[in-house]
């Protein structure tokens, strides 16, 4: 990644961190550039890697998703094979949306989404259960969420 980006590749970046649906006539006028250097700056932020991929926000709830749980997971080994086979295993099942490899007492923090607490139940028993190396699990239940859109801060003061 470049050391370094200017203004107007941070208002490009929270503009479309905002709405990546703009075209890029939008995009441009919202920054004050003309089409083919607002097009040229996208690219590049692209392939740089400040800009990964384009996805829509899509609502659990809305798709019969009625339990978001934050489950913490203890491994009863930490050798490098043991970690890879038990993070490659999450990569094939879907209601696993969030993984991170965390410090503390335990070793990896899941975010998961089921239809309700009874397919949750069956879900750790089938599936967390059974995953490699899992020696203890721990879970939390959302009542609510408060601020779900992961908006990354692009303003000079945090990068």
């Amino acid at each position: 990644m470049p050391s370094a980006i200017d203004r107007t590749d941070r208002a490009l970046l929270a503009a479309l961190q905002d709405n990546a649906r703009l075209t890029v006539a939008e995009l441009a006028d919202s920054v004050a550039l003309t089409t083919s250097p607002c097009w040229r700056r996208v690219k590049l932020l692209e392939e740089s890697g400040y800009i990964t991929g384009y996805q829509a926000i899509l609502s659990p709830k809305a798709l019969g998703f009625g339990v978001t749980a934050f489950v913490s997971i203890m491994m009863d080994s930490h050798s490098k094979e043991m970690a890879r086979a038990f993070e490659q295993r999450l990569m094939d099942i879907p209601e696993i949306v969030a993984c991170h490899n965390i410090s503390g007492r335990y070793d990896f923090l899941l975010e998961i989404l089921a239809r309700d607490l009874e397919s949750f139940g069956e879900f750790t028993r089938e599936v967390l259960q059974r995953l490699p190396g899992v020696k203890e699990i721990y879970s939390s239940f959302s009542f609510k969420a408060v601020k779900e859109k992961r908006v990354i801060p692009v303003a000079q003061k945090h990068i």
